[in-house]
């Protein structure tokens, strides 16, 4: 579970061209510091419409539907030429690949914003509907949009880089070492003191106050831009992605979490014990939030690495180990993508192109410096797809493989659509076709079925191995949802500049239940230490992701005709289930999102239940463990 952007997928929100690994954690600042160069390009160049505009496409049905025509042709061409020197840059980095990538992506964004704004005067034209939808696209392809005057794109572009820049390169000191994230990420990790804990994360927040400022006067530019494309503010603009009008989308995101919040307060309830087991109450206390620093993850985002803390404390070790199976069974990093490659041709998808063996980066290579982070790749746009990873042969690769082609099966099923339709049907889908694969790929029953497994281990692993999922998958969710309800409010201007910090930190405690590991300085901006939050990567995708890839885990186990638990069924071998998928894939987003959905799993709308059908018997085993404990965070 990875996702971040780098410079090609970053692409990968408007058109398509890469996509990244399964999460929004991971390796954050590599990534960061490889685009730190390039990243002035996400509003640089200008934004002005072109003078004779008006006059080649004058504001018809007929003249929007040529301008339509027109851009289509013109990104064909950039994006191809864009995604073959991304890909230079990123399997070879040095300073001339990264001078041309920093080129062609400053004509992506200056092509991207003048059609955009083109689009926009479009607005008030009766169209046909699949060209209204391809203007509205062209107008949402751009996280930051440029104000129209003088000066305000080159102002923005300064600001990102700096942004980018700080994030890229900060580093703190601890017990005399200077660390970056990487080193600190390891370390809370696996660290068990709660004073080496409390160092770290709020060692890692001191890199981050002196974005405020910069940050604040990106909101004001960017809120200009959104409102010269005719949105409220940029939190309207990207919450227009959805096929919904942006209050709409907000409600629904809370109607979602409405669903699952229950398990999570129940799994909260769960660990917030096992700490207090661990620490005693002057660390933890048995009641109220839990401490943010000690679950393992910088960001509290994800808890499986403190598994060792919260494991049953009767039956909860694994009967194998994946790492183990793979290496014992004598896999190495291409063997790993083939058998990725093999779930997918056993649902009847074709076969990856000879191309994608001889042109992919499997292993990281010995003679250059490469972004090593997952990502998969649509070069051409029609068939040249490939992955980008240093694949190790361990459980967390084995699960990206399957993710990242994912990926590349989707990308290559749209490719018979219109270039500005070839994109997921919206951007939670994308990472969430990965993940449902990924839900089988971890399955005992799929590790039978390849012959990993030589037995199936019985019903007594069930909790362990849910366990483990749940403090990734569910732990993940208020994370995934608050990271753009706390900028929503700031572009809004709900909550502003003074309150930055105190807003997060309130969003914490009301979403997650958890609370810093101490007062924090009067001048923090811990949102800035996240990566997408000064990288401007939109982040409810992933809130989304995590809902969708449990719906079609149950939609597809139940074409499969699987009557055991959710959680044990894998579709491997499933032609039925395969054609259906398919179906959805090909539509990329040429309709509405849930026309898509409706093709793969009969629904047409979200539904977050498949999370409790899939963890049903651990929500069941939580609920005895947490018997006579006070769950919820505002308990006292």
């Amino acid at each position: 579970m990875k996702p971040i952007l780098t410079t090609a997928s970053v692409l990968a929100i408007t058109f398509g061209l890469a996509a990244c690994a399964t999460t929004a954690s991971s390796t954050d600042a590599e990534n960061a510091a490889l685009i730190e160069q390039q990243s002035g390009w996400t509003a640089q160049a200008s934004s002005g419409v072109s003078s004779s505009s008006s006059d080649t496409y004058p504001a018809t049905a007929e003249g929007a539907a040529a301008f339509i025509a027109s851009a289509e042709t013109t990104m064909t061409e950039l994006l191809e030429r864009a995604a073959r020197i991304q890909w230079t840059r990123a399997t070879n980095i040095t300073f001339d690949t990264m001078w041309l990538e920093a080129k062609v992506n400053a004509e992506v964004t200056e092509t991207q914003v003048r059609l955009a704004n083109e689009a926009a005067r479009f607005n008030d034209v009766q169209v046909p509907a699949d060209v209204r939808r391809k203007l509205n696209l062209l107008k949402l392809a751009i996280v930051l949009p440029a104000p129209t005057r003088a000066g305000a794109a080159t102002e923005l572009a300064d600001i990102t880089t700096r942004l980018d820049s700080t994030y890229a390169t900060g580093k703190f000191n601890f017990k005399g070492r200077t660390l970056t994230l990487d080193e600190a990420n390891v370390l809370i990790a696996e660290s068990r003191d709660p004073a080496e804990t409390k160092a770290l994360y709020e060692g890692w927040r001191t890199v981050s106050p002196v974005m405020k400022a910069d940050y604040a006067r990106m909101v004001e530019i960017a809120n200009e831009g959104s409102r010269d494309l005719g949105f409220a503010d940029t939190g309207a603009l990207w919450r227009s992605g959805y096929d919904m009008a942006p209050d709409a989308f907000a409600a629904e995101t809370d109607r979602l979490w409405a669903q699952v919040k229950p398990f999570y307060e129940n799994l909260h309830c769960y660990v917030r014990a096992r700490l207090n087991e661990k620490y005693g109450d002057a660390v933890q206390p048995a009641t109220g939030p839990i401490r943010a620093d000690l679950l393992g993850n910088m960001w509290s985002q994800q808890w499986g690495n403190i598994y060792d803390v919260v494991a049953p404390k009767t039956g909860g070790a694994s009967s194998y180990d994946l790492t183990n199976l793979l290496t014992s069974s004598g896999y190495d990093a291409t063997k790993m993508v083939k058998t990725g490659e093999g779930f997918y041709t056993s649902l009847g998808l074709a076969g990856l192109p000879q191309t994608f063996w001889e042109r992919s980066q499997i292993t990281r290579p010995r003679d250059r410096e490469v972004v090593c982070h997952a990502s998969a790749w649509d070069i051409d746009n029609l068939d040249d797809i490939r992955i980008k990873m240093c694949t190790q042969v361990n459980g967390d690769d084995f699960y990206t493989v399957h993710h990242e082609l994912g990926h590349n099966y989707y990308q290559r099923a749209y490719t018979g659509q219109p270039i500005l339709f070839r994109n997921g049907a919206n951007d939670g889908f994308h990472e969430a076709i990965g993940d449902f694969v990924g839900l089988s790929a971890l399955t005992p029953t799929y590790l039978n079925q390849i012959g990993l497994l030589k037995t199936t281990p019985g019903a007594d692993e069930d909790i362990p191995f849910l366990l483990k999922m749940a403090l990734d998958k569910i732990a993940f969710l208020p994370f995934g949802l608050m990271v753009d309800r706390w900028r929503w409010d700031v572009f809004s201007g709900k909550t502003t500049p003074d309150q930055y910090n105190a807003a997060w930190t309130a969003d914490m405690l009301k979403y997650q239940g958890l609370v810093p590991p101490g007062p924090r300085p009067a001048d923090a901006f811990d949102p800035g230490a996240k990566y997408h939050v000064p990288g401007n990567t939109p982040y409810t995708r992933y809130f989304l992701a995590h809902i969708y890839q449990f719906q079609f885990q149950r939609a597809a186990c139940k074409q499969a005709g699987w009557t055991g638990p959710l959680h044990r069924c894998s579709v491997y071998g499933n032609t039925e289930v395969g054609q259906r998928f398919n179906a959805m894939l090909e539509m990329g987003q040429s309709r509405p999102w849930p026309e898509a959905m409706q093709a793969f799993t009969g629904e047409t709308g979200n539904d977050a239940s498949a999370i409790a059908d899939y963890f049903a018997p651990l929500n069941t085993w939580l609920t005895e463990q947490n018997r006579g404990k006070p769950c919820g965070w505002s308990s006292t």
